[in-house]
């Protein structure tokens, strides 16, 4: 056994897969990273624009508020046709969704999920210039004639919309323990199968605990249940157990940079502590076109708060996108989404998630690197 060996050996362990596990999902790995060309890995030049006009998109979340606001008491963009328009004014050219419902009095009525609503929802799109990126749904938590023919139904909304990707707004399963990421595993490589089939890339969302340290190891509960860890954090466990021609991850850098913060140390089998600080760039450079999308979330670094960061509009935080998006490789393949849970202003100010959308829309344009 040479030294490529021991040290492979050693990677599988850490991984919790046996060697033909391993393998196959390095292999696709090693496929997928064919996609894109040695060129367009290759980091980008000095002064290049880090985040091409194509590419800049919004989650429809971020303006919710007025997605939903009753367009019969306000002058201000209501719904969905009126607040693309305000979002392709300022510039945008991508959209993802997060569902398909509006306030009932605006164009269309309450809920477009259905054929008809995808169809109009199109008609404005293509008005605007604007592209469908993915949509923060759901992905049957079961696998049976009923939710494979409901989430067939969702993938077809998505080819009306004219998407690449069809995805959710939550993690594979919330739980810390292997089994759960073993079975939500199988699961995504049947509904990514299912996604491409219809053309679709299936893609899931992180948030912060995403990105802790997998229980799969030492002295079991009370339950049989594990209690310490091998180091390997729970969406690394998931990516090497996925096919990565079928399922692909929306990586949050928000809650990446949160979870590097709070997710530093981990308990070792041996009972031993042992620090391993996350990296989110160098994670998606590692397999860069895994991740199709990414939320482009900014934060104010504040150690008084849980996450360690406190959301601003984009370029108004503290999270290095310059160093990101040069970092990552593969420039001009990503799709950043703006997102930022807190925009909407509420009663006091209900125009704030429109005037954030510009302030950050200039700001991701800005972008040098």
């Amino acid at each position: 056994m040479n030294d490529n060996d021991v040290n492979l050996s050693g990677l599988v362990r850490k991984l919790g897969l046996n060697r033909r596990q391993f393998m196959a999902a390095t292999t696709g790995m090693a496929a997928a990273a064919t996609v894109a060309s040695p060129s367009a890995l290759a980091a980008p030049g000095a002064n290049g624009v880090l985040v091409p006009p194509a590419k800049r998109g919004i989650i429809l979340y971020t303006v919710r508020d007025a997605v939903s606001r009753d367009p019969l008491t306000t002058d201000l963009a209501s719904g969905f046709k009126e607040v693309l328009g305000e979002l392709a004014k300022i510039g945008y050219k991508q959209i993802e969704f997060a569902g398909y419902r509006q306030h009932a009095n605006a164009e269309g009525g309450a809920d477009l999920n259905n054929v008809a609503g995808a169809t109009l929802l199109r008609s404005w799109l293509d008005e605007f210039g604007l592209e469908a990126e993915g949509n923060h749904g759901q992905i049957p938590s079961t696998i049976t004639d009923a939710t494979i023919a409901s989430f067939d139904a969702a993938c077809e909304i998505a080819n009306i919309l004219g998407m690449g990707h069809i995805g959710t707004g939550g993690d594979p399963t919330g739980s810390a323990y292997l089994a759960d990421w073993e079975l939500a595993a199988e699961r995504w490589n049947f509904f990514g199968q299912r996604a491409a089939s219809h053309g679709l890339k299936l893609y899931t969302h992180n948030h912060a605990e995403a990105y802790s340290f997998l229980l799969d190891s030492g002295p079991l509960d009370a339950l049989g249940r594990p209690t310490r860890s091998s180091g390997i954090r729970r969406l690394e466990h998931f990516l090497a157990n996925t096919d990565p021609a079928y399922v692909f991850l929306e990586m949050d850098i928000y809650w990446a940079h949160a979870a590097q913060y709070r997710f530093h140390t981990y308990t070792a089998p041996d009972g031993s502590s042992v620090q391993d600080i996350f990296d989110p760039a160098a994670t998606v450079a590692a397999q860069t076109t895994r991740y199709p999308l990414f939320h482009a979330k900014d934060g104010r670094k504040d150690t008084s708060v849980t996450a360690g960061y406190v959301m601003t509009p984009f370029g108004e935080g503290d999270i290095d996108y310059t160093t990101f998006f040069q970092t990552i490789g593969a420039k001009g393949y990503h799709n950043p989404m703006w997102e930022q849970d807190t925009a909407p202003g509420g009663a006091a100010n209900p125009g704030q998630s429109l005037a954030f959308a510009q302030v950050s829309y200039d700001n991701l344009a800005a972008l040098r690197g």
